[in-house]
């Protein structure tokens, strides 16, 4: 059969990912300060869009209820970026299908009402200097001072010359704790300076503040702030230098070797529970970020209210006077299809930031619901939750509920919580019915622990006993398992430390 070039009309069906769905679903993956440092960049690129400012049409109502927001006055959506993947109409080249002409939007948070009753616009004109932005505080504080530049302040008044020149060689490889992580015969033959002189500068370092900084390990760390306190005696020394047989819980064994009595040895034990094993974390800089809550839940009248964060998300104009006097202008072809692309642009972007509000909102408006109990009465009484369920529930897949839930907070009158916070595995119950979420079973192990006395250790056969007594068929491993990964000791542990500090009582 001879070969020869034709041409055939296929028709087939294939699963295309616009750039704008694909911008859409990575949306739902952002939080509320992630989205917002992404619509700056676009505030930027785009000159049809601009940051909106709340008006009088989203005032909240008299009762300082969202009623949009609550769960059980949700529409239910349709067209969504979930949907549109399943249908295959990802090929299509428009923005999610959300009636924005009805422009329902989620009234503002708590969070705004607050800082709208508490600071008038005067005064907000006043610390922002009429910009019309809200004032940054932290631009007020002064920047703290770390411990290198604390310990290189003191060196400079204490020493000079190479001496100096030591003492900042040193310092910078001091480390946050305030322990000194140099080898000294190493830094004398790379400075070329003999070893006396290095140890020399070296104890003048260990007497700058704070007590027991450029120390080399643990022992030398307490040794320097017992000396300080004059408490440093032969019999101190040797504890310090057996402080694993201190760890251990080995007390007769260490009142032979430092020679002392019971009572002398709980004296001792008790001045070494005041020192500070890591001094320089008084002068660290680094500081906790502080975790911003998404979304508000709290209990109303009427149910329960879930109200979007709007203090940290930004609210998004399209200004349309300025797109029509740009296009009532003279253009181009190539002028008008940029006008073009910046107006669709912004219509995407606009119709996705609300259709993402919305798909968190039903995602939380069914974690609540189905952890309702644990609202009302505490983690105790958590259940067992998976994506999937709450995604057949609200009729999403499952990935998008687990986009919704990923880098998310949630604030209610019990604290902050992460969505995932949520989704726990279960552990079956005695009776057979239903099952208790693993976070329940942790709260119970760490309650029973908590109560226990120095005379009455429970092991974890006890607590085995103890939680099926409550209803819940675990094992000893899991026990063992959970007690470990909230940081808690074995029995035996636990016994030692209750010992010390009886000791140290």
């Amino acid at each position: 059969m001879a070969l020869a070039p034709r041409l055939d009309l296929r028709q087939s069906q294939s699963l295309v990912m616009t750039p704008q769905l694909q911008q859409a679903i990575k949306l739902l993956a952002l939080s509320n300060l992630e989205i917002e440092a992404f619509v700056s960049g676009e505030l930027e690129k785009n000159p049809l869009l601009e940051a909106g400012v709340p008006s009088d049409d989203f005032a909240p109502p008299a009762d300082g209820v969202d009623r949009a927001a609550e769960q059980h006055d949700l529409p239910a959506e349709t067209g969504d970026a979930d949907q549109l993947i399943g249908q295959g109409l990802g090929a299509a080249d428009s923005p999610l299908d959300v009636d924005y002409g009805a422009e329902t939007f989620i009234d503002d948070g708590p969070g705004d009402r607050v800082a709208s009753a508490a600071i008038g616009s005067s005064g907000l004109d006043m610390l922002s200097g009429g910009s019309g932005e809200a004032p940054d505080f932290d631009s007020f504080a002064n920047p703290e001072q770390g411990l290198q530049e604390h310990l290189m302040d003191q060196a400079r008044s204490a020493l000079s010359g190479m001496d100096l020149t030591i003492a900042t060689q040193l310092i910078g490889q001091i480390d946050e704790a305030g322990y000194l992580e140099a080898n000294l015969l190493e830094t004398a033959h790379g400075m070329g300076v003999p070893l006396y002189q290095i140890e020399h500068v070296l104890a003048v370092i260990q007497s700058f503040d704070p007590t027991g900084v450029g120390a080399r390990s643990l022992a030398e760390c307490l040794a320097l702030q017992a000396k300080e306190a004059d408490r440093h005696d032969p019999c101190m020394a040797k504890l310090l230098a057996n402080l694993d047989l201190l760890a251990r819980g080995a007390l007769p064994q260490l009142r032979r070797i430092c020679g002392v009595d019971e009572e002398d040895m709980a004296d001792m034990i008790r001045e070494l529970r005041g020192y500070d094993p890591k001094p320089g974390l008084r002068f660290s800089t680094e500081s906790a970020a502080p975790v911003t809550p998404d979304l508000f839940v709290r209990q109303t009248r009427e149910g329960w209210s879930i109200e979007v964060n709007s203090t940290t998300l930004p609210r998004v104009l399209i200004n349309r006077s300025y797109y029509v006097e740009l296009a009532s202008g003279p253009q181009d072809r190539t002028s008008k299809a940029w006008l073009a692309d910046c107006l669709a642009s912004a219509n995407w972007l606009v119709k996705a930031l609300d259709q993402r509000q919305k798909t968190i909102i039903k995602v939380a408006s069914e974690i609540v619901r189905q952890q309702e109990d644990f609202f009302r009465k505490g983690v105790e009484h958590l259940k067992p939750l998976t994506l999937k369920a709450v995604a057949d529930a609200i009729q999403m897949h499952e990935s998008t509920v687990s986009r919704v839930t990923s880098n998310k907070y949630l604030s209610c009158p019990r604290g902050l919580y992460e969505l995932k916070y949520f989704f726990t595995s279960g552990v079956s119950a005695s009776s057979g019915d239903g099952a208790v979420s693993a976070e329940a079973v942790k709260s119970h192990i760490k309650a029973l622990i908590a109560a226990e006395t120095a005379d009455a250790i429970l092991s974890d056969d006890t607590l085995v006993d103890l939680l099926r007594a409550k209803g819940m068929d675990i094992a000893r491993r899991t026990v063992a398992k959970y007690r470990e990964a909230m940081g808690i000791g074995s029995s035996v542990q636990r016994r030692r430390q209750k010992a010390l500090r009886g000791q140290a009582a």
